[in-house]
């Protein structure tokens, strides 16, 4: 076994956590209240408190709203077949919103304990507008595009600064030839979050450091701009961890790793002493609206919403696709690093812009996606 590395760490963290469960069991007579979501740590709702403003109460209160949300969405797709037309969760009522395409599957969806919003165009329509955006190739000055089902059309998102470039124009105007089309503006383009080579952190490849995503059994998943199929990585220490089997970049933002013998895998994301390390028990997606944390190597964990999904990022490299937009800042270093919901995986750091000082936004590689893409099985408690 490796000595004091951070899988270490979170072995341990991992048999105490199920100790303090146990004790916790037989330490009370009163009558029980309701049981906060097991996420609740008070690492977390400080967390949350920093990051989203929210009181102890009020922090709790959502993350149970936010898991019901997620269970309703299932069923939600279901019940409207053909009229769904995407969904979202609103911090305000504490509910998902459903759009919908048609009035006559209302009343079914509103019955799951959803509310609902008429709109124009299904999700499946909005879906394939933005494929055929995928299509195009795309100027530096087109940070992205996105669905939005808030807008019910695809989001295009311009630099400011290149907003009237005729190249930037061009795209624009083509962009709204194949389907719904709104501009949204952004500050700067947005760029991946690998750095140089920092002593004391989880893994390398080459020159450039980057951060654990998710246990797989056999390894673990990370961003594919951290390296190339074939690249050794090396752990914390600098001793030899693993090798990268499958890495893809640009076009998607994903990377599985293998690691030896003398490393191991435990189903933990670290909360590097700001919450609780965090036990992963699934892979459920969280929808837009709900609150969701990162944990990173250089900037460690920090919280915020999830903005958007399904939005296709233009980076220097190339563009892409079907990344999950959020509000929580990241740095050189974060990239590959987790973003979990709750209890539940949801995918790993690729880039974004801004950073954790003055605030900015940052863009995930689902986890679902690149488990399915690898035939991995995700490590959960």
């Amino acid at each position: 076994m490796k000595r004091t590395t951070p899988l270490g760490a979170a072995v341990a963290a991992l048999l105490l956590t199920l100790g303090l469960g146990a004790a916790h069991a037989g330490a009370a007579n009163a009558a029980p209240l309701p049981e906060p979501p097991a996420s609740a740590s008070a690492g977390l709702l400080d967390a949350l408190r920093q990051d989203l403003g929210l009181t102890p109460a009020q922090a709790e209160e959502r993350l149970r709203a936010e898991k019901a949300a997620t269970e309703v969405e299932k069923a939600a797709r279901r019940t409207a077949g053909g009229a769904y037309g995407g969904s979202w969760f609103d911090p305000s009522s504490g509910r998902l919103v459903v759009a919908l395409t048609d009035r006559a599957e209302e009343a079914g969806v509103r019955a799951l304990g959803a509310d609902t919003r008429v709109v124009r165009h299904s999700a499946t329509a909005l879906d394939r507008a933005k494929t055929r955006l995928d299509g195009l190739s795309a100027p530096k000055g087109v940070a992205g595009w996105r669905v939005d089902p808030k807008a019910n059309s695809v989001v295009v998102t311009v630099v400011r600064a290149e907003r009237d470039a005729p190249a930037v124009r061009a795209f624009v105007e083509k962009a709204r030839a194949k389907g719904p089309v709104t501009v949204a503006e952004a500050a700067t383009a947005p760029r991946t979050y690998a750095a140089g080579t920092v002593g004391g952190d989880p893994y390398y490849t080459g020159n450039v450091r980057c951060s654990i995503g998710f246990s797989v059994h056999g390894g673990f998943v990370t961003a594919g701009h951290c390296g190339q199929a074939g690249a050794a990585v090396r752990g914390w220490d600098g001793s030899a961890m693993g090798t990268f089997q499958g890495s893809s970049f640009p076009g998607n933002d994903y990377a599985y790793v293998s690691i030896h013998s003398g490393w191991w895998t435990v189903p933990v994301v670290l909360g590097w002493g700001v919450t609780s390390d965090r036990l992963v028990r699934g892979s459920a997606e969280a929808p837009v609206g709900a609150s969701i944390c990162r944990s990173g190597s250089t900037t460690k964990w920090h919280c915020g919403t999830v903005l958007a999904k399904n939005e296709t990022v233009n980076y220097s490299q190339g563009a892409v696709q079907q990344m999950t937009k959020t509000s929580v800042c990241a740095e050189g270093g974060d990239s590959g690093g987790a973003f979990i919901s709750g209890d539940q995986a949801q995918g790993v750091t690729s880039g974004g812009w801004g950073n954790c000082s003055s605030g900015g936004e940052t863009w995930f590689q689902p986890v679902n996606e690149i488990l399915g893409r690898y035939g991995l099985t995700l490590h959960t408690a």
